[in-house]
């Protein structure tokens, strides 16, 4: 008997003592009762199934979820899942497999490897500055994200992505690019009248309003032209601002100050006379004097004022001949004739060659002591007596009026001199 166990080696032996008692039964425990108590028995071990292609259903059906398995079984037809099938595994599209592409069903009734079919995604987009995406599918395979900017900035490079099936981004990242400028808007242009007996104008305005259509930050605000508060003077000046933001766009503004001046009608000096004004002479408050020549008397207004309602105040005077009377007794009444009516000047020199007489008469002639013929009287005392000889302009004067000049001139008898009468004077 032991000789047959050896040969067979299937069975496992299991020795059993005939204990001293009855030994009590276990189901499942290998004892069996028995009246017997000093045999031996075998307990034999089950085998493993022999191996039979004919089985139509080995191993457990392949089911891939979002994927497919393509299998061939040896046996042929619809036997998929007997042993020594092969499949050949697949995902749907947008979905990647992940384990063995191909496993085979083994006598162990199991297939030779795991997959699984994983759904493909691309990495989250990351945000760009000053923009944002919308994506159609998040980031799955074929969803589209399309690019915006922020108000006041542009898009430079690839308006869409799409998610593609190798996991990546179409394209490349775009930028938002500020290349709008500023906006900014002056203060109206505006007109003043120049103040009275002035040619200029302050004028004032308020500083331009400025925005930035991206980020709203403004670098730099330059002004070209005088600052508010300025004096304009008349005419029409340009004021312009420009405004940059923080990407160096600029934008300009401009209005226009103009300042008026009221002016009056040009004034015509009087016949044998001239006028002396203040300011330009004809603009608004300007006052011109009217003064005649050396031997006239000026008849009516002595000035005139320019009003804002751009004419002259009061009526042109006029120059008549001075009427001087050389028959008089003394020269204190020729004097008088000249009180508060023009600069007298009175010239003694021993003869008409002294230097003095010359130079004095040559200065008159050009006017170069600021004063000439026509703005004074002149009455030359030349020579010396019994040739001496006195005269206003042709009048001739009398020998005792010419000595009594000459004694108020400091008896100037042989030497030139002359003395002054001015406006209102009392010789």
């Amino acid at each position: 008997m032991a000789s047959q166990l050896t040969q067979r080696g299937a069975l496992s032996l299991l020795f059993f003592l005939t204990p001293a008692v009855t030994p009590t039964w276990y189901a499942g425990s290998g004892y069996y009762p028995d009246e017997s108590y000093n045999e031996v028995y075998a307990e034999e071990v089950p085998r493993a199934p022999a191996l039979d292609y004919r089985v139509p259903r080995w191993c457990y059906t392949l089911n891939i979820q979002d994927g497919e398995a393509t299998c061939y079984s040896p046996r042929g037809g619809n036997y998929h899942s007997s042993l020594g099938t092969r499949c050949e595994l697949s995902c749907d599209r947008g979905f990647r497999l992940i384990g063995r592409r191909s496993v085979q069903c083994l006598p162990s009734r199991r297939w030779s490897g795991t997959a699984y079919c994983r759904q493909m995604r691309c990495h989250a987009l990351p945000f760009i500055t000053s923009g944002t995406y919308t994506c159609t599918n998040g980031v799955l395979l074929d969803s589209r994200c399309d690019y915006s900017c922020s108000s006041g900035y542009h898009l430079e490079g690839d308006r869409s992505r799409i998610c593609m099936e190798d996991g990546r981004w179409s394209g490349g990242e775009p930028v938002c690019v500020d290349i709008d400028p500023p906006k900014i808007r002056c203060p109206h242009s505006r007109e003043k009248m120049a103040e009275p007996e002035k040619l200029t104008a302050r004028v004032y305005w308020d500083p331009p309003l400025v925005k930035d259509s991206a980020d709203g930050t403004i670098t730099r605000v330059t002004l070209r032209g005088p600052e508010p508060g300025s004096q304009f003077p008349e005419g029409e000046h340009v004021i312009r601002y420009t405004a940059y933001d923080r990407a160096y766009n600029r934008a300009s503004c401009k209005f226009i100050v103009k300042v008026q001046v009221r002016r009056c009608p040009t004034l015509k000096p009087p016949q044998h006379g001239y006028l002396t004004c203040t300011s330009a002479g004809d603009n608004y408050g300007a006052t011109c004097e009217y003064h005649c020549d050396g031997g006239y008397d000026r008849q009516g207004t002595p000035s005139r004022v320019c009003q804002s309602s751009r004419q002259w105040s009061g009526s042109p005077p006029i120059c008549t001949p001075m009427k001087i009377n050389v028959n008089v007794n003394s020269a204190a009444g020729l004097l008088d004739q000249f009180y508060e009516k023009q600069r007298l000047l009175i010239i003694s020199a021993p003869d008409p060659s002294n230097r003095y007489y010359k130079m004095q008469i040559s200065m008159l002639q050009q006017s170069t002591c600021g004063l000439d013929l026509r703005h004074v009287t002149i009455i030359e005392l030349v020579g010396q007596p019994p040739q001496e000889v006195g005269r206003i302009r042709e009048q001739q004067l009398s020998a005792n009026i010419i000595e009594e000049l000459r004694s108020r001139l400091g008896g100037c008898q042989a030497r030139c001199g002359g003395g002054w009468l001015g406006p209102g004077e009392k010789p």
